[in-house]
């Protein structure tokens, strides 16, 4: 797991996301301008959560979410998304 000097606050969680597909299946690679942005992600950190909404995701675990959902922020040169849990569709 990587270790990040950020710490979510409330009901925010920290999730790295996935990298997108470099091929298809069938070998062809995919240019910059056509990958799809990856819904799938590891959460690095999470908050404590607030007094009516306790936290259900943890550290490590792996998380389905929106298209559009979270804040991109980039910190020490790695790509992470600052999200409600709210905004997390599923833990797989």
């Amino acid at each position: 797991m990587a270790e990040v000097k950020i710490k979510p606050l409330a009901d925010r969680v920290l999730v790295m996301p996935v990298q997108a597909e470099e091929k298809t299946a069938s070998g062809i690679i995919i240019p910059d301008t056509a990958k799809e942005k990856p819904q799938k992600g590891t959460v690095i950190a999470a908050g404590p959560g607030t007094k009516d909404d306790k936290m259900e995701v943890k550290i490590g675990d792996v998380v389905l979410y929106g298209k559009y959902a979270g804040t991109e922020l980039n910190v020490d040169g790695k790509d992470y998304l600052m999200m409600r849990q709210s905004d997390i569709l599923a833990v797989i």
